[in-house]
């Protein structure tokens, strides 16, 4: 029995009335695989290492440098966004730095 999923994604930023482009200057870094138990649960592990990554980043360059992005996320490859299994939107707060 197949107890494992790969579960695909990619993070864009918006990008005006042009919709959504890959985020960051090195889109290839947020984009990939992840594998993860095949449940619910393993698409939250997969969503929670890509947004512990993303405030791993955002942290090390200054959090008034986090960004408003989508996380796409599809069971086993990646796809139209349209077609993701799950999308997360980050809007870190403007005032993150006055918190």
């Amino acid at each position: 029995m197949d107890t494992e999923t790969d579960w695909a994604y990619r993070v864009f930023e918006p990008h005006g009335s042009e919709g959504w482009r890959p985020y960051g200057s090195d889109p290839e870094r947020w984009q990939g695989a992840i594998t993860a138990p095949r449940s619910t649960e393993g698409a939250k592990y997969a969503i929670g290492r890509i947004l512990g990554d993303l405030m791993t980043e955002w942290e090390r360059i200054g959090l008034h440098h986090a960004m408003h992005v989508r996380v796409f996320l599809w069971r086993d490859e990646a796809g139209d966004m349209e077609d993701a299994d799950f999308i997360v939107e980050v809007r870190p707060r403007s005032d993150i730095d006055a918190a």
